[in-house]
């Protein structure tokens, strides 16, 4: 089964992904990782490179993709990043669609901490990542990231452990499966 997992800057994609692989044995792939390693091959710093995908559409195209290509062709993935679920909707791939919340001030201070910079910086740096992927995204693919209705399950991260979580969500799968009812959303 594919699995996707998304959710804002600071939702905790990775962490769970990571934990739900120790439970399911699937293959991380981390579209956030994808991003960064090709902005640093660009010789850009994350935010320099979001910058430059405002006005370079291919860097998103490239991303998503490779993304797309991944669930396609492999069936036990766990495919993290912000547009996951979305990828796997537009395209009618079969998937389970985790979306992963918190409120902004957690999301905040997680992200301050994993980037090492004060609340002020990360502040200002998460809400310009933010705005810039919204409108690039509603203009690339016409979708609204915040519309959560593509989605099997929204958990909110801020009161388990991420190894609960992935707990959860293997429960969730697992019980959801077993329902005669059940089919993963194509689209």
């Amino acid at each position: 089964m594919r699995i996707t997992i998304a959710g804002k800057i600071g939702s905790g994609k990775s962490t769970v992904s990571k934990e739900l692989s120790k439970i399911t044995g699937y293959t991380v792939y981390s579209s956030g990782t994808f991003f960064r390693e090709t902005a640093k091959k660009m010789g850009m710093s994350i935010e320099d490179f979001n910058i430059y995908s405002e006005t370079h559409p291919e860097a998103d195209y490239y991303t998503d993709e490779t993304q797309k290509a991944l669930m396609m062709q492999n069936d036990n993935i766990i495919v993290e990043g912000r547009l996951a679920g979305w990828i796997s909707y537009m395209n009618g791939i079969t998937a389970f669609r985790v979306f992963l919340y918190a409120t902004y001030y957690t999301r905040l201070v997680r992200f301050a901490g994993r980037e090492n910079i004060d609340i002020d910086s990360a502040r200002s740096l998460m809400d310009k990542r933010e705005r810039s992927e919204k409108e690039r995204y509603r203009k690339l693919y016409g979708i609204d990231i915040d519309d959560l209705s593509i989605y099997d399950i929204v958990v909110n991260t801020e009161f388990m452990k991420p190894n609960e979580i992935a707990v959860h969500i293997a429960n969730r799968i697992d019980e959801m499966s077993r329902k005669e009812i059940f089919t993963p959303r194509l689209s």
